[in-house]
């Protein structure tokens, strides 16, 4: 039988795309022969995994994972919703949240090299990534995570599984659970005023500007309408004063201290913020496939 040395198993995942076990094991079966081992990937896998490494990825799941001390929140995306019901898709999601946990990875690329197996794929997270990619015909990634440890407590909130919130703090578990809860219906962008990016203020304070100019109002009354928009929305995008989901007669900084609660930090997850969707025009698709037809004739 041929050696299967490392060199090969890398060349024919670097054809392939396939999960590095499964590169071994068509190697081992083909008896090192590379082009009858690509077959045995295709059969196996088709090209499924190497076409949708390319697609977008703008749905899947945020899953949490709290032990002790330390936390995580994670989204893993994926291209479609029914994707997100897939019970592998969402063990890996899980299993990467406790590997966060547990190894503290720096980034993305170290998360997936974190020791997994699941369904004949391993031994890392990132080759079952990729064995599921071929499995389930979709591509999937981890995206983002965040990880908290020794400064508090921790408690998360899960609204389906598009929704993530993380919260660190002190004191009563039940108020800090109703803070998750809040920010994942209101999304403040920061704790407190001060604590908001200087970008977002001053974005605000431009759209602000344009509108007192519009208005015509004197330079002096112009410059006060700017400020009361800004202070306006220090206040509506900051945690600490908004008005709280169950009780909009006080505020969270207000509910917080009824309870001698103290929140450090949150995170806050959607799924697919940021990330620019396809979207399909089926009616201009006709119309172009319809024209190429006549092209044709």
């Amino acid at each position: 039988m041929a050696a299967i040395t490392a060199s090969l198993v890398a060349e024919l995942r670097g054809k392939t795309d396939a999960p590095m076990m499964e590169c071994k094991k068509a190697l081992t079966e083909a008896d090192g022969d590379m082009a009858r081992a690509e077959e045995i990937l295709r059969v196996k896998l088709g090209s499924k995994a190497g076409k949708a490494a390319s697609r977008v990825t703008a749905e899947g799941v945020v899953v949490a994972h709290i032990d002790n001390v330390a936390g995580a929140l994670l989204e893993v995306n994926c291209e479609t919703d029914f994707v997100t019901k897939n019970d592998s898709f969402l063990a890996l999601a899980n299993a990467a949240a406790e590997g966060i946990v547990r190894h503290n990875p720096p980034d993305v690329a170290a998360l997936g090299a974190l020791p997994f197996a699941m369904d004949g794929f391993g031994p890392t997270l990132e080759d079952v990534r990729r064995g599921l990619i071929g499995k389930i015909g979709e591509n999937m990634s981890f995206r983002r995570f965040k990880r908290s440890s020794g400064n508090g407590r921790l408690v998360s909130y899960l609204h389906g599984n598009r929704i993530g919130v993380l919260v660190e703090f002190e004191g009563d578990p039940v108020a800090a659970k109703d803070v998750a809860m809040h920010v994942a219906a209101m999304k403040p962008v920061a704790l407190s005023s001060a604590d908001v990016p200087a970008e977002l203020i001053e974005r605000e304070r431009s759209v602000a500007t344009a509108k007192a100019a519009e208005s015509g109002k004197p330079a002096d009354i112009a410059a006060k309408m700017i400020e009361g928009s800004v202070q306006k929305f220090l206040k509506e995008v900051s945690l600490f004063n908004q008005p709280f989901v169950k009780n909009d007669k006080q505020t969270i900084e207000q509910m917080l201290k009824a309870t001698n609660t103290v929140v450090k930090s949150f995170t806050l997850f959607v799924v697919g913020e940021g990330i620019e969707k396809k979207t399909d025009d089926f009616a201009a698709e006709v119309a172009a496939q319809v024209a190429a037809a006549k092209a044709t004739n």
